[in-house]
């Protein structure tokens, strides 16, 4: 696991090194997911990186019912993954990730439930790993996500490889 965050640790620099732009700017969230997932790409050699990807293989990827997050509409505002490192037809769902701007100031109630249900191993679509994270323009904040619940260890090592990188 830690070599595929190491992998989003070389993407994040990359990105806040190419992408400040965004930032004294003040884009949207989508801009800003569509650019980190242009870098996971080149990280993520072999694998597809997604933004907003509703499918798993033929199938609309659906949380079952009774939870918080709605799958009936097409506005990007339910279960859709933000971004997702996966291979589209085998299935196969490595990584899937939530990303909010340190300016957004909704709770991030509905990222979480998102990223646990996308890795709960007892769901069909279950990620290997979910990423929650906050950017800033200059700091990444995150916790990681590993059979539906935040591994606080791996959280921990992603933050100390973040700070070693400046973020």
């Amino acid at each position: 696991m830690q070599g595929e965050l190491n992998r989003v640790v070389a993407a994040l620099r990359a990105f806040y090194a190419d992408e400040a732009f965004l930032f004294a700017k003040d884009v949207g969230e989508r801009t800003l997911t569509h650019r980190l997932a242009v870098h996971l790409e080149k990280q993520f050699s072999g694998w597809n990186v997604d933004c907003d990807y509703n499918r798993l293989g033929e199938r609309r990827l659906r949380m079952p019912h009774g939870t918080i997050v709605s799958t009936d509409d097409e506005f990007g505002k339910s279960v859709y993954p933000d971004i997702v490192v996966h291979q589209r037809e085998i299935p196969n769902n490595l990584l899937a990730i939530e990303v909010r701007k340190t300016s957004n100031h909704q709770p991030p109630d509905h990222d979480r439930h998102k990223l646990r249900a996308l890795t709960d191993p007892h769901l069909w679509f279950a990620y290997g790993i979910g990423l929650y994270l906050v950017l800033g323009k200059t700091s990444v904040a995150s916790d990681v996500y590993v059979g539906g619940v935040v591994d606080q260890a791996q959280s921990a090592w992603l933050a100390g490889r973040l700070g070693d990188i400046g973020l």
